[in-house]
């Protein structure tokens, strides 16, 4: 889509979706990577195995599907669900439980 610069806009079809190269078994779909911000979807669509996760960035999520069990090395679990918003601080390695389908919106920065 045409946008003012710096403006980002997208609209998400079945095959806006690729491979995320960072976390394996994910998809994502990429709306800006660019001057420190990184904002986009990750679904992921069978729960074969927990996923290992450290963001080089604070990164924020808001669930749109599905719900996670996210297990802390320094910490105590936390659960999430449908409509929940979490931030985690950059460098905190995470093992995340999906229950499948699952959908988030995230934003790092």
């Amino acid at each position: 889509m045409g946008s003012t610069p710096g403006v980002f806009v997208s609209s998400v079809s079945a095959s806006d979706w690729t491979d995320d190269p960072d976390v394996p078994g994910t998809q994502i779909h990429e709306l800006v990577h660019q001057d420190g911000v990184w904002a986009g979807l990750t679904r992921i669509l069978s729960d074969d195995a927990p996923l290992q996760w450290t963001p080089d960035q604070r990164e924020t999520v808001h669930v749109i599907e599905g719900s996670v069990r996210i297990e802390f090395e320094a910490g105590p679990s936390l659960e999430l669900g449908l409509g929940d918003i979490a931030s985690f601080p950059a460098g905190v390695p995470m093992t995340w439980h999906v229950s499948t389908p699952f959908k988030e919106l995230w934003f790092m920065a």
